[in-house]
């Protein structure tokens, strides 16, 4: 990535409306980030897929009983525009986080920078970076889960689409679930475009009611691909074990 694309995309971050995601964020669980990446830089990201360097594992998830289709998590050192974005998300992210967790009762609190979580999860053996592509073609689809991986996890995580519905590929709807206390579950297909990134809770967030907050349970996945290839980039914020 060249240093003209890096400070185009970190102003795009920059230029963030901080107040209208933590509003989003609150009241759904998650909210779109529209056109974080350009049409070039999404179609360079996915293009890493085919490569072999720059990846610790491959996972396959039909073995595994995950759903149909692959992943490949990236290696240390990340690549420029990954890291990037797991490093200027974060900190935009942190303060929602902490106000989350104020309002849960839990009592862990973030550092301002990523650097420092990171260097928390590493001391507690959560050394694996967690980045990822995913890749499905028809037939395709991603079960309904909560990306955890150790005892520290980030509530927050983002991913990005590098593909264009109903161009490169049809069907393939990001889903998000909702548990709330003694009520059946509620889901949402949120709408998105290539280089469109959306914000979402890992595991549980705080949802207001009339006797104060409440903890919810948030799971993702993708439905079923109905033709073509879609990619995605996947943005988790702490390490694994």
């Amino acid at each position: 990535m060249t240093e003209t694309m890096e400070t185009r995309t970190g102003a795009r971050i920059e230029a963030l409306d901080l107040d209208a995601l933590a509003a989003a964020l609150d009241r759904d669980g998650w909210a779109v980030l529209p056109r974080l990446l350009t049409d070039a830089e999404c179609d360079d990201v996915a293009a890493l897929y085919a490569g072999e360097a720059g990846f610790r594992s491959r996972v396959v998830m039909a073995r595994h009983g995950f759903g149909r289709g692959e992943y490949r998590y990236f290696s240390y050192p990340l690549p420029p525009l990954v890291a990037m974005l797991r490093e200027r998300l974060y900190p935009r992210l942190a303060p929602i986080a902490n106000r989350w967790h104020e309002r849960m009762g839990v009592g862990v609190r973030f550092p301002a920078d990523h650097a420092d979580f990171l260097a928390r999860c590493h001391e507690a053996g959560q050394r694996r970076p967690t980045p990822l592509l995913l890749q499905y073609g028809p037939g395709d689809y991603n079960c309904l889960h909560q990306d955890l991986y150790g005892e520290h996890v980030f509530p927050l995580q983002a991913a990005v689409l590098l593909s264009a519905p109903e161009g490169d590929f049809c069907g393939g709807e990001f889903v998000l679930t909702e548990q709330r206390p003694r009520m059946q579950s509620r889901a949402a297909v949120v709408p998105l475009a290539k280089g469109d990134a959306v914000v979402f809770a890992v595991n549980a967030r705080p949802v207001r009611g009339s006797r104060g907050d409440y903890r919810v349970a948030m799971r993702h996945g993708v439905s079923e691909i109905r033709s073509g290839r879609r990619h995605t980039l996947g943005v988790i914020f702490h390490d694994a074990t």
